[in-house]
């Protein structure tokens, strides 16, 4: 078998038979339909978002036996329940008799058992039938044979590492282990950054809903080069008015120091470069980074050393990567302890949720810098994001042209690049998007099992 590309068509020759598959990813350039066309959309959901690892939640949000998270991925209405047992289960949150929704809360605590809402129909925290009213009524009927007996279906597969939980809803695909492989290298940092090796999330997720494509959305993650210019007019606006206004104060606010890294200069993010991953996973900022230079916030070192040691702190506090992305849909922050989950909602749009974390053991002024950020840069009402979804807009608008049917991601791309394995390169290259599009085509060319 070898591969023929002729204009937007690429021809797969195999014993003398041409198959014909139109190219989406060539390397350089993204076909526009991967960001308009609702049948790529539909079709992602079934090859990429089912056959994935996905971030659901993290076991801080249900501490205790019978608490439950709500959410849907892929379509699929899910829900996770802390087990008497301390285990995380996920279950499909659907009753098997009429198919209601069990659970409507975003979360909560069940108690013992579940009741669907409907007919009063029990089920185990784990899933399991454990009462029907008048089951005798089912006494004619082979109900013991029947899908709906075996109760609430639990997903396929769940890996809670590190307290992140993980879920496949296929029962094929990649171990868990291969599918992110030192890409996780990221969450350990996120969670060793706290004096006591332990994260716990804070408040509800900032959601923000984006008329765009969700690729959009992951492709900015690793976009080096729009900081300078896209935030002129707000982080770079907000630090000129400090200038203008300090008044000879040594120290700026903590808001300036959170947006004046956004307006650093194509060099500096040249310099501290980028790593890619196979799978389509990869971060900014392998030497240095926006989350650098923050002002040291008194008694966290010192809790620092008292845990691991000097040496042992300096090599986690030192690690700070700006945004790591995995594929296909979670962007994580480990120096500021933030996570970004992007949502799907179709073709054209996409919704972000962004949550917060709080270093267990660590002073109260690292939450603190945590919650502004988040509020500066990921909230619905914040001047930074909206420069970026802007640019989406834009973007949706203008590949409704005719110009060209192509997305450029060709910056600093070596003919025969490789995706397959770890490797470190400039910052300002465009490598960790064109890793991310040789994974999702990879998925996509997959044939159904």
């Amino acid at each position: 078998m070898y591969l023929e590309q002729k204009g937007c068509v690429l021809n797969l020759k195999y014993e003398n038979k041409i198959m014909t598959k139109p190219v989406l990813f060539n390397g350089g350039e993204v076909h526009r339909s991967v960001y308009l066309d609702e049948e790529i959309f539909s079709e992602e959901q079934e090859k990429i978002f089912s056959k994935s690892w996905l971030y659901l939640c993290h076991a801080s949000q249900i501490p205790n036996s019978g608490d439950y998270f709500t959410t849907e991925i892929a379509s699929q209405p899910l829900v996770a329940i802390r087990q008497s047992s301390g285990e995380v289960k996920v279950l499909y949150n659907r009753c098997p008799h009429k198919g209601v929704k069990v659970l409507s809360e975003k979360s909560g605590n069940c108690g013992r058992f579940l009741r669907c809402p409907y007919h009063a129909w029990t089920f185990r925290t784990s899933g399991e039938l454990l009462s029907i009213p008048v089951k005798k009524e089912y006494e004619s009927c082979t109900f013991a044979n029947c899908e709906a007996n075996a109760g609430m279906k639990l997903v396929a597969c769940v890996q809670n590492y590190r307290d992140f939980i993980f879920i496949r809803l296929s029962e094929s695909g990649l171990p868990f282990d291969i599918f992110f492989g030192n890409s996780l290298s990221t969450l350990d940092n996120m969670v060793e950054r706290s004096p006591y090796g332990k994260l716990r999330i804070v408040g509800k997720a900032l959601r923000h809903r984006h008329r765009c494509n969700w690729k959009m959305v992951m492709d900015n993650q690793t976009d080096t080069c729009h900081p300078m210019v896209a935030h002129e007019s707000s982080a770079g606006e907000a630090i000129k008015l400090w200038s203008e206004t300090q008044e000879g104060q040594a120290k700026p606010p903590m808001v300036v120091e959170l947006f004046s890294p956004f307006m650093s200069s194509h060099a500096f993010f040249a310099d501290m470069g980028i790593r890619i991953w196979p799978n389509g996973h990869g971060h900014t900022g392998v030497s240095n980074s926006i989350h650098s230079d923050y002002s040291e916030i008194s008694g966290y070192w010192e809790s620092m050393i008292e845990t691991y040691g000097e040496a042992r702190t300096k090599q986690i506090l030192g690690d700070t990567r700006h945004n790591t992305v995995y594929f296909p849909n979670l962007m994580v922050k480990g120096p500021i302890q933030s996570l970004r989950v992007i949502r799907p909602i179709s073709a054209s749009e996409t919704v972000v949720e962004s949550w917060i974390f709080e270093l267990e053991g660590a002073p109260k002024e690292m939450l603190e810098r945590t919650v502004q950020y988040n509020n500066l840069i990921n909230s619905p009402c914040s001047m930074v994001a909206h420069d970026d979804v802007e640019m989406y807009e834009r973007a949706m608008e203008g590949l409704k042209s005719q110009a060209s049917l192509w997305v450029n991601i060709a910056r600093l791309y070596q003919p025969g690049e490789s995706w397959e394995e770890t490797k470190e390169t400039v910052g300002t290259s465009e490598i960790a998007m064109r890793n991310f599009y040789s994974m999702w085509q990879s998925m996509m060319e997959e044939e159904n099992a």
